[in-house]
């Protein structure tokens, strides 16, 4: 087996530590600490379309959003199972067994509203689709999502020029419950990807540069950083994070990497 792919990919990874998408084909195979849990996880298998947002299961199983494919593996990448989905699929979310998933069928940022925005929900076992759930207030469409104390949190799209972000709130029954507002300044395209961990909200922003905005359960700004989690980020023990990155193959495909983070004053998260 040629390993100078795996080597140039992860040197590429510590070298640049926000990374969104680079240029290196890879072969898959996962990487262990000594500890015997991975450091750097790569999704098996490649993809037309980018990484949107990752999950994970209460057995360490891993669910990999990639716009218009739904891919699970166990907790090291390796392929367990992938479903073709209407694009485009976003950021997801895991919860009782099931995947949540915001999805955009419409306009995403159109500055009239002209979004179609879903909550797809799978069988966390099987990815067999089992519901549909409209989310017509997330207005400039869905793009990621995460649950808390019950209620599930959606963000999306933003125009230019709007100096605030928005988080949409359901109850159980995806019933509408209340807009959020975030004092965040203007985001690229919104908010990416949303995660709920150690008592805080951390959402992935695009942009040139990246920015990472971390909030209080209120969403109350406590930080916006220069930093890189709009392809994925999932909470795992105390202080401590998986963060994605993306990958481009020689021929135009993508994959995923994880790798896991520690939260940091000046970063925001910082990759191991």
């Amino acid at each position: 087996m040629n390993c100078l792919p795996v080597l140039r990919t992860l040197l590429l990874i510590r070298i640049i530590p926000c990374l969104a998408v680079g240029s290196v084909l890879f072969a898959w195979s996962p990487i262990v600490t000594g500890q015997g849990s991975p450091k750097v996880i790569e999704c098996e298998g490649d993809y037309a379309k980018h990484l949107q947002g990752i999950c994970r299961d209460d057995d360490g199983n891993l669910f990999w959003s990639f716009t218009d494919q739904l891919v699970k593996t166990d907790a090291t990448g390796k392929s367990v199972k992938s479903v073709p989905v209407a694009d485009h699929h976003g950021d997801l979310c895991f919860r009782d067994g099931k995947v949540y998933v915001a999805v955009n069928l419409g306009k995403f940022n159109d500055p009239k509203g002209n979004a179609d925005s879903w909550v797809y929900v799978y069988n966390a076992a099987t990815l067999e689709e089992i519901e549909k759930h409209p989310v017509p207030e997330v207005f400039h469409g869905a793009g990621g999502m995460d649950s808390r104390d019950g209620h599930f949190y959606i963000v999306g799209g933003l125009p230019d020029g709007v100096e605030e972000n928005y988080v949409y709130e359901y109850d159980t029954e995806f019933a509408f419950v209340k807009k959020h507002t975030i004092d965040s300044g203007w985001t690229h395209l919104g908010i990416q990807t949303a995660a709920w961990h150690d008592g805080s909200w951390w959402f992935g922003c695009y942009g040139r540069p990246a920015i990472l905005l971390k909030t209080g359960v209120d969403f109350s700004l406590q930080g916006r950083y220069e930093c890189n989690v709009s392809l994925g980020i999932v909470g795992l023990g105390k202080g401590e994070f998986l963060v994605a990155v993306g990958q481009r193959t020689e021929s135009g495909r993508h994959r995923g990497v994880l790798r896991t983070a520690v939260p940091d004053p000046a970063q925001g998260i910082k990759r191991n």
